[in-house]
């Protein structure tokens, strides 16, 4: 049973789209407080989303009309369902019949939670192992390095001299201190 307040969240993805439609519906279904934004939901830094995660509290439930409002990728919505569960908030998704605050509802939150976790596991290993491979064949990663192997041996020379002020020489060869000191130290 529902011990504190209803709160909505409302999002579309672009500013040239209206939220009268889930306001609506989020005010119909009783939300006391609602939080709004027209941003991308394939961003995860969503100012208002992060604002009614950190308003909500225990007892409180978060109704969204669709669940694609809330998170574009299992990922983000495990990310978020955790945050919820750990918070003790309720969800409830008008669209796809999502209501924690009931047995079936927490089941089904859960489920997919835990696949959500899954899908992360997965695209971890394929990721560990692409990138084995990929080492394999000798491909690097980062940044290529600015400095030719001949300006790399000049400047690790100039700088084991000490003939000219590392800031002076950092510049001379356009990177910064840290990257002089990393380099001269390989």
């Amino acid at each position: 049973m529902l011990k504190g307040q209803m709160i909505g969240y409302a999002r579309v993805s672009t500013q040239n789209q209206s939220l009268d439609n889930q306001k609506h519906r989020l005010t119909a279904y009783g939300c006391e407080k609602l939080f709004t934004e027209k941003y991308s939901g394939a961003k995860s830094d969503r100012a208002q989303l992060k604002a009614v995660l950190d308003y909500v509290r225990e007892g409180d439930a978060l109704i969204v009309s669709k669940l694609d409002r809330l998170a574009r990728s299992a990922v983000d919505l495990g990310r978020i369902a955790d945050l919820l569960q750990q918070k003790g908030v309720d969800l409830v998704v008008l669209d796809q019949d999502i209501n924690t605050t009931t047995p079936t509802g927490k089941l089904m939150f859960t489920m997919i939670g835990a696949f959500a976790e899954f899908e992360r596991d997965l695209i971890n290993e394929r990721c560990k192992e692409g990138i084995a491979k990929a080492k394999e064949r000798g491909v690097k990663f980062g940044r290529r390095c600015k400095l030719s192997d001949k300006q790399l041996v000049e400047m690790k020379a100039e700088f084991k001299a000490g003939l000219i002020g590392k800031t002076e020489l950092a510049a001379k060869y356009g990177i910064s201190r840290p990257s002089l000191y990393r380099l001269a130290s390989v």
